[in-house]
């Protein structure tokens, strides 16, 4: 790792998480241009420094500059790419050819690639090669990291002097990042955390309880730590805030979007139904097929996992997976 400071950031995204990470850049003093491919995004932010379509009523840091031409992040210091998860190879690949060897990108998108069943370090590995790859991920609402309010995440490299450096250039007093080595567990915790989260909602939209709610989200973690130790990510990892941290928050309020589509699912909406008029993306809802086969593929058992896939996918109803899922043998927790 290059021992020059890391003076400037782009950001790739202009949803909210984008946005509100473009603002922690600013306000840790960095230089942000931040791409958007809405033009609209990017004449709110130069002109008004906001973003009214995904963080409507925040006031954006004066210093955050957009654009529309992904080319212009090129001469970033470090990058951090916050694209969908299914649209992280197109978005990444048109990027390629502007990044220099050795620059930091941050993948902070949270998702299993549907088809390959890829993480997002495996996507940017075969896209742009020359980048050093990172992740974040922790419990962190886009409109409060925006605000201002406190928040502590993941920050994970293969190379701990990398992490550090990324480090030392986002934190704020009230955006804290930890460090790991462990980049394959930060993005498991992220990545099954939303399909865990759409079960948190369904169990929350069918009214079944507190009790079945925190019997979900622990044998939800119990799913999230086998898949990561399959893949040769580590328990401890997935212990901290990107994977129980994230779970909880995610899994416990409707400002989760994944949540939300749960929460209406439960409620005896369509998924149609439930995803209509979003602008902002639900995770989970693309991925939760993809770690089913993924699961699968490594022989791990992710009973609520499948059991969200199959009703994303309207092979069963809810009424009869969550029947199908209490009716399991018995069974050691451990």
């Amino acid at each position: 790792m290059t021992s020059a400071p890391l003076r400037s950031a782009g950001v790739i995204g202009g949803g909210a998480w984008g946005t509100a990470l473009a603002q922690v850049c600013a306000r840790a003093g960095r230089d942000v241009l931040l791409w958007a491919r809405e033009p609209e995004v990017v004449e709110a932010i130069n002109a008004r420094h906001e973003n009214p379509p995904f963080l409507p009523g925040v006031a954006l840091e004066p210093s955050i500059r957009a654009t529309g031409d992904l080319a212009d992040l090129g001469a970033a210091d470090f990058v951090l790419a916050v694209p969908p998860a299914q649209h992280m190879r197109a978005t990444l690949s048109a990027f390629a050819g502007r990044v220099r060897p050795g620059t930091p990108v941050v993948l902070c998108s949270k998702g299993v690639e549907q088809g390959s069943l890829k993480l997002m370090t495996d996507v940017l590995a075969e896209t742009i090669p020359q980048a050093r790859a990172a992740v974040l991920a922790g419990p962190s609402f886009a409109g409060e990291v925006a605000r201002g309010l406190p928040s502590a995440v993941t920050l994970a490299c293969a190379d701990m002097a990398c992490a550090e450096a990324l480090g030392e250039a986002i934190a704020t007093p009230a955006f804290r990042p930890y460090f790991a080595d462990d980049v394959i567990g930060a993005e498991i915790g992220g990545a099954v955390k939303n399909v865990l989260a759409i079960a948190c909602g369904i169990v929350e939209g069918r009214n079944l309880g507190r009790s079945a709610h925190a019997a979900l989200i622990t044998r939800g973690f119990s799913e999230l730590t086998r898949l990561a130790v399959a893949l040769g990510g580590e328990a401890e990892t997935v212990a901290g805030l990107c994977g129980l941290g994230d779970l909880v928050l995610t899994c416990s309020s409707p400002q989760s979007r994944n949540m939300s589509v749960g929460l209406a699912l439960g409620g005896g909406q369509t998924l149609a139904e439930a995803l209509a008029g979003k602008l902002s993306v639900a995770e989970g809802v693309a991925s939760a097929p993809a770690v089913r086969q993924l699961a699968a593929k490594l022989g791990v058992e992710t009973p609520i996992c499948e059991a969200v896939a199959a009703i994303l996918a309207g092979e069963v109803q809810v009424d009869e997976a969550i029947r199908d899922l209490l009716s399991r043998p018995l069974r050691e927790e451990n």
